[in-house]
């Protein structure tokens, strides 16, 4: 009889865990309905464009946390244990099972009000949550 040892992965390299990490280090999780929103902006940026969402996630011109120099760049460390990164992380879950619905009405886009990138100033949002716009 051969035995096989099973491991236990490491859950902070799982999707949804970086999914979260992300949507916690763009949203600050100030609240579910914004990070409701962006997670469903991801589902539609991937079922839109055919990219992975392993991929999209990875998009530094599109999630700005991901730029070193990005003030919310240090959320992307946030510890597991936080209770917003735990709100994100159900939302991602949610969101990689199909259960959630598109909370930002189609968006493919988005940027934060503090700054409008070029591609903006010809599109009008569609909508506006908790400092992030949405856009198709």
């Amino acid at each position: 009889m051969q035995l096989t040892q099973i491991s236990n992965p490491d859950p902070s390299q799982s999707l949804a865990y970086r999914v979260a990490r992300l949507v916690y280090a763009e949203t600050g999780a100030s609240s579910l309905h914004v990070a409701e929103a962006l997670t469903s902006m991801i589902a539609n940026r991937a079922r839109g464009t055919g990219v992975e969402i392993e991929s999209l996630i990875v998009n530094s011109e599109l999630f700005t946390a991901l730029n070193p120099d990005s003030v919310f760049h240090s959320r992307l460390s946030v510890k597991p244990s936080n209770r917003g990164f735990q709100m994100c992380l159900r939302v991602a879950r949610r969101m990689l099972m199909g259960t959630l619905p598109d909370c930002c009405f189609g968006a493919t886009k988005f940027h934060h009000t503090d700054s409008i990138p070029d591609w903006a100033t010809a599109l009008g949002y569609i909508d506006d949550v908790d400092g992030i716009l949405f856009y198709l």
